[in-house]
């Protein structure tokens, strides 16, 4: 197997179905606010006009992390071109021997149902699917999940779609589109991470993008709705969510699992400080683990470089453990729920150690799910 693949801990996490249903049911609420014309309203207000602009459609695959405590699972962040689903199908998939490094059938099912629907609504129905895909990253083939870009490649080719993976530079702009190799692109898999396209690099697909010439999932406008880590703001505070008159059920649940979080500036650098050891601190633009400081181990030096308009403070909930025979010590854990729309493809288990989540630590990986009771 490749070191991709050597990234998986053999031994299960279970996870109680009671709170599984709870993250399902948070993922459902959050795609029904998506959808709210008054929490677009307040999302706007602030979003760049390409951010603001409606493609009429939505990101293939989402990624929902949570914790699980002692009073059940709390939301740690959301995300739109979330990755790690082949390493979660290979987690599930107790494959003795080496062998080709593929999504499950149903899965993949899935996923490319998931990309047909979004070629569909935003063709308004004109193309049922696409003539040719381009999966773009910055430099994709020295990406870790590298490999999971080619099985979703595969997916395509299986079904006569041609796919390349290729860096956004590659693309050539034409007036009445995106093209590669003198073949016209109908849909971009966006796996960069400059999710707004303000780069130079991503301005070409921002201007074909713009003008409806192509497909482009995940996209500026979902992500400023979910995927924007600032959006937590909003969900954790009562008040906002009194203004939007959302259903009382909805309401609760959403102060329940998700983690109290403010601007650093609105909280007050002091006030913050002294708080620390019940806070974490995330910058409101990167993407991942980067530049993400547990408060009780974070220096006073550190702290004091944090940009307050630009860093997250939000409750901390610590991950829960999972002992691994062999192991001294446990093994911090997380969950993500995949989903495309409020349709959820599956949960994964990711096991680390350190501050924040990584597979770069030793012993660190996906892990195979167990419902529980």
């Amino acid at each position: 197997m490749s070191a991709f693949a050597q990234t998986l801990v053999p031994h299960p996490v279970v996870l109680p179905v009671k709170d599984l249903r709870r993250m399902i049911r948070l993922v459902r609420d959050l795609h029904a606010l998506s959808r709210h014309c008054g929490y677009r309203e307040l999302v706007h207000r602030t979003a760049s006009p390409l951010a603001q602009f409606d493609p009429g459609h939505d990101a293939v695959l989402m990624g929902y992390d949570f914790h699980l405590g002692p009073a059940g699972p709390r939301l740690i962040e959301v995300n739109t071109n979330a990755g790690g689903t082949l390493l979660a199908s290979l987690a599930q998939c107790t494959q003795e021997t080496p062998g080709p490094l593929r999504l499950s059938p149903r899965l993949g099912e899935r996923i490319l149902a998931s990309f047909l629907a979004e070629m569909q609504r935003q063709s308004a129905g004109t193309r049922l699917r696409p003539r040719r895909v381009a999966i773009v990253d910055e430099q994709p083939q020295a990406q870790f999940l590298y490999p999971e870009m080619q099985a979703i490649r595969e997916l395509f080719e299986a079904v006569g779609i041609a796919a390349v993976i290729i860096e956004p530079g590659e693309l050539e702009e034409r007036d009445d589109g995106l093209y590669h190799e003198g073949k016209v692109v109908d849909l971009i898999y966006n796996r960069h991470c400059d999710f707004y396209l303000e780069t130079p690099a991503m301005a070409a697909i921002a201007r074909a993008y713009q003008a409806r010439r192509l497909c482009l999932t995940p996209n500026p406008f979902v992500y400023a709705l979910l995927g924007d880590k600032r959006r937590m703001i909003l969900w954790s505070d009562a008040n906002i969510l009194d203004g939007l008159h959302l259903p009382e059920k909805t309401r609760a649940h959403l102060l329940e699992m998700v983690p109290t979080t403010r601007l650093l500036a609105d909280l007050g650098e002091e006030a913050a400080w002294s708080g620390r050891k019940y806070l974490v601190f995330k910058p409101s633009t990167r993407f991942g683990s980067r530049g993400v400081y547990v408060g009780e181990r974070i220096a006073r030096s550190r702290f004091a470089s944090l940009p307050p308009n630009e860093t997250l403070a939000q409750a901390l909930v610590p991950p829960s453990l999972t002992y691994v025979p062999g192991r001294e010590r446990p093994l911090k854990t997380d969950f993500r729920l995949f989903a495309y729309q409020d349709r959820v493809h599956g949960v994964a288990a990711r096991l680390y150690t350190g501050q924040v989540t990584n597979l770069q630590s030793e012993g660190s990986g996906f892990a195979p799910v167990r419902i529980g009771a």
